[in-house]
């Protein structure tokens, strides 16, 4: 079954948060205050964090592997 999970462009992230705030699992860090950075061994790929970003720098993808 092909696993989903979330990926972040952290060359346009801004580091707000807002996608750490709103994780259900906790899997997203804000890196040195520079980008958000995903733990896919915790994402589930819900999409909230999609949905959330006011940059619009997430993406849903999925890991056929």
């Amino acid at each position: 079954m092909a696993k989903r999970f979330a990926e972040v462009n952290t060359k346009s992230c801004v580091s707000c948060g807002a996608c750490m705030n709103v994780c259900p699992k906790g899997a997203i860090k804000i890196f040195q205050g520079i980008y958000a950075v995903v733990d896919k061994k915790i994402c589930v790929g819900c999409g909230i964090c999609a949905r959330t970003c006011p940059a619009g720098v997430i993406e849903v993808k999925t890991d056929e592997a």
